[in-house]
């Protein structure tokens, strides 16, 4: 096993970021970013959602190869690729509901047991499900498969809550962060940290999408009305800003690292 780890290593350096507030922060902004550039892409700007679908997959099959080549972890491509994620978690869960006619129930239980056979293969394979011990090419696809589908069901789990049951959206963003909260609460306690990491994760994205359908969605619908234009480039830059300043702050620490 120690063998075939080498073959596939990455440098034996971990290729998430640490789980501080900044990564959580800038994990909800993301999720909001693909809410709301989904909508902003497929209707705004005209593209529709085939072309959407296209492209955005093809972009994130673009950097995904980008992030597994690296040698590092660099947290600019890195959130890219989070970002590109959530727009392709919505517009695959869009497809099922409004293009294939799946229910909401169905698309939620189908992306809850997709996730649950990804965590259980990838435990079989490497033993483990931490995220602080993703240093092999294998165990980062994994990850990125287990990433791909929290989004596609926290989208699924989000518009089933606040759509499909009559939630809606301001009352999703209190009940989703609620539950958030609860689970960093249980983290605090001891419960099992790979756990409520997990937990955190899938939670954080219907509460971006119900925050996201919060401010876009136009009044009469329970929005604010803001347009998913200028929200996805206001969280657009808040994102930016916040990879910066990681960026920033860690370079010290990796340039201390390297010396000998």
């Amino acid at each position: 096993m120690t063998s075939e780890y080498s073959m596939q290593s990455v440098n034996g350096q971990n290729k998430v970021p640490e789980i501080t507030l900044s990564f959580w922060i800038i994990k909800i902004l993301s999720t909001t970013v693909g809410e709301t550039g989904a909508d902003y892409l497929a209707v705004n700007a005209g593209w529709g959602q085939g072309i959407t679908r296209i492209v955005m997959g093809a972009l994130l099959c673009a950097i995904l190869a980008l992030q597994l080549g690296s040698g590092r972890l660099r947290p600019w491509l890195y959130w890219l690729a989070v970002v590109l994620v959530s727009v392709v978690g919505t517009q695959i869960t869009d497809l099922l509901t409004d293009g294939l006619g799946v229910s909401l129930y169905l698309s939620t239980a189908l992306f809850a047991a997709a996730l649950a056979a990804i965590f259980a293969i990838w435990y079989r394979s490497e033993g483990t499900l931490s995220i602080h011990t993703i240093v092999t090419r294998r165990r980062e696809s994994f990850y990125w498969a287990a990433i791909l589908c929290t989004f596609a069901l926290g989208t699924a789990a989000g518009d089933l809550a606040t759509e499909a049951t009559g939630l809606g959206f301001a009352r999703g963003v209190i009940i989703f962060g609620v539950l958030i909260a609860v689970t960093w609460l249980l983290f605090r306690a001891d419960v099992n940290a790979v756990v409520t990491f997990w937990f955190a994760y899938v939670l954080t994205r219907p509460f971006g999408a119900a925050l996201g359908d919060l401010l876009t969605q136009a009044r009469t619908y329970g929005g604010l009305g803001l347009g998913a234009q200028w929200t996805s480039a206001l969280f657009l830059a808040a994102i930016v800003g916040l990879v910066a300043t990681v960026e920033f702050n860690a370079r010290p620490r990796r340039a201390n690292s390297q010396t000998p």
